[in-house]
């Protein structure tokens, strides 16, 4: 094998490096050097491509613009049952249970007889109720009686209904005057029985507890909205409930109350919002957690692939001329459908690299690689 001298090969050695250097470099316009990183300078440094590295890098833009954010506040709380539709049904009349229709869990409908009792008291009024019905008809034509007959008859009619007789089963003691041995007890909604406190054969008094009913197709989501979000929040937002039981589905409300009262403890305000619950998959005493509508306001946003994480800090890279980009420093904010916002370093209508990023980085590294050995 031929053997070269050895200043030969210590002249090559130099000349290979510099044609590799110059074979990694191709894509960069060598007339922009980069700063070193780290330096104040780095920060602003810039890159040059040449159209053939523009080309292979795929380098894509997009300008900064602004968009529509809706704010939310977020807050947790649980399930109640909506007020409104809860019912607590009581004994309107001494008396002793016959028959006990509906169980506690049984769906009902508004007017379905839950239960009857027979009523003593019941009974007298209904038997005053036929006789003044009797006295009435024998007055028949006789205008003075007619307006007492009269008077005594709505009398003896209202306190029947409000003992919990049909307006039908009253009229009927007109056409039929016989007394009814048993008082039925109605659903006052169409609901679930959530209580049921009496058995067949139970003595009752003046306000014994019945039943318990609620309308289930709705219920409230009682929050807790933190003190520092009142400001934001008004009664008539929008809101989105998640739960655990069901963490892939949101449930739509209303925020219909903000409480006035800050809790000492918390720190926090009731809010109820009224959610509707037609499948019935929600159910009072869950937790769930609420984003509420809190109003709107206009931000700067660039396409999430356009931020880059350089050792921790968020940057991207500004079009600043034909084939030149600029490192920038930012602070981002929220995301909204793929897109980032920008709360600092950029204004609306710089025009940002958003694929090629990368490239861009590796090259202003490798520029400051160089520039520290230049200066070894």
């Amino acid at each position: 094998m031929k053997k070269f001298p050895r200043w030969i090969v210590g002249a090559a050695l130099p000349a290979f490096f510099l044609i590799a250097a110059c074979r990694d470099n191709a894509l960069v316009d060598a007339g922009h050097p980069v700063e070193k990183p780290g330096s104040e300078a780095a920060v602003k440094s810039s890159v040059t491509l040449t159209p053939e590295g523009v080309a292979a890098a795929g380098i894509k833009t997009e300008p900064a613009s602004t968009r529509i954010l809706a704010r939310r506040i977020t807050a947790a709380g649980e399930l109640e049952f909506n007020a409104r539709r809860l019912v607590h049904l009581t004994a309107r009349t001494p008396g002793r249970v016959e028959r006990v229709l509906a169980v506690k869990g049984d769906r009902v409908r508004e007017g379905q007889v839950l239960a009857e009792i027979y009523s003593p008291d019941h009974l007298t009024l209904q038997a005053e109720y036929i006789l003044v019905a009797e006295r009435a008809k024998r007055h028949a034509g006789n205008p003075a009686e007619e307006v007492v007959d009269r008077a005594l008859l709505d009398s003896a009619r209202e306190r029947l209904l409000l003992l919990g007789a049909s307006p039908a089963e009253v009229d009927a003691l007109g056409a039929s005057p016989v007394p009814r041995p048993i008082l039925p007890v109605r659903a006052t909604l169409s609901g679930t029985v959530i209580e049921s406190g009496v058995l067949s054969g139970d003595r009752v008094e003046l306000g014994t507890n019945l039943f318990r009913l609620a309308d289930l197709t709705t219920l409230w989501a009682c929050l807790h909205v933190q003190e520092k979000d009142l400001a934001a929040v008004k009664a008539g937002a929008e809101a989105s409930l998640k739960t655990q039981a069901y963490p892939g589905e949101d449930f739509r409300g209303r925020l219909v109350l903000v409480g006035d009262v800050v809790d000492a403890g918390t720190r926090t305000v009731e809010g109820r919002v009224e959610v509707p619950n037609l499948a019935g998959k929600l159910k009072p005493g869950m937790y769930v957690d609420a984003l509420v509508a809190a109003g709107e306001r206009t931000a700067l946003f660039v396409p999430e692939a356009a931020i880059q994480d350089d050792d921790g800090r968020a940057i991207v890279f500004v079009k600043t001329g034909e084939r030149t980009f600029t490192r920038r420093e930012v602070e981002t904010g929220e995301r909204l459908s793929g897109y980032a916002e920008i709360v600092k370093g950029l204004t609306e209508g710089e025009t940002v690299v958003t694929s090629g990023s990368f490239l861009l980085k590796s090259e202003m590294r490798k520029g400051g690689l160089e520039d520290e050995h230049g200066h070894d």
